[in-house]
C-alpha cells in the first residue's frame, strides 16, 4: 500500500476575503491559519502548501476579550542592555492594527520555512478596501 500524496496545483488556490469587524482575534486567527495551511481541504498534507490566499479587511475593528486591550503587552528586545520595549495592544492598534492579526496568525503557523512561505499568502488591511479585487476573492464568514 502506498501513501497518497496530492499534486499541489497552483491554479486551485482560492482567494478568500474576511471582514474582521467585531470578530474575536484568536478565533479569527485560527480560522485564517486553517485556510492558509489548507486544513479546510480534503487533500491536506502537513508538509505541503495546499492552502489558499486570505485577505483580511477592517483590521482595526477586531475585538479582544477580557482586559487584553490594556493588560496584554508585546515585548521587543534590541539586543543591548536595557533594550527591552513594551507596547500594549491599544498602542499597536493605534499605529499598525494589521500587526495584531499578523502576529496572532504567525503564532499558529509552523515554525519553519513552510510557515514563512504560508505567511506570504496573508494580506491584512486597515479599512474596507483592498487592492486584490482582480483575484475575485470569495467572502468567508468570520468565526463569531
Amino acid at each position: 500500500m502506498k501513501t497518497y500524496l496530492p499534486k499541489v496545483n497552483l491554479n486551485e488556490r482560492k482567494w478568500h476575503v474576511i471582514d474582521a469587524d467585531g470578530a474575536v482575534l484568536g478565533r479569527l486567527a485560527a480560522q485564517v491559519a486553517d485556510v492558509l495551511r489548507g486544513k479546510d481541504k480534503p487533500v491536506f498534507t502537513p508538509h505541503l502548501d495546499a492552502g489558499g490566499f486570505v485577505v483580511v479587511i477592517n483590521a482595526e475593528k477586531v475585538r479582544l476579550t477580557g482586559k487584553k486591550e490594556t493588560a496584554k503587552e508585546f515585548m521587543t528586545y534590541s539586543g543591548w542592555k536595557g533594550g527591552e520595549k513594551y507596547t500594549t495592544v491599544a498602542q499597536v492598534r493605534a499605529r499598525h492594527p494589521e500587526k495584531l492579526i499578523t502576529h496572532a496568525v504567525k503564532g499558529m503557523m509552523p515554525k519553519n520555512r513552510l510557515g514563512s512561505r504560508l505567511l506570504t499568502k496573508l494580506k491584512v488591511f486597515k479599512g474596507p478596501a483592498h487592492p486584490h479585487a482582480a483575484q475575485k476573492p470569495e467572502p468567508l464568514e468570520a468565526a463569531a
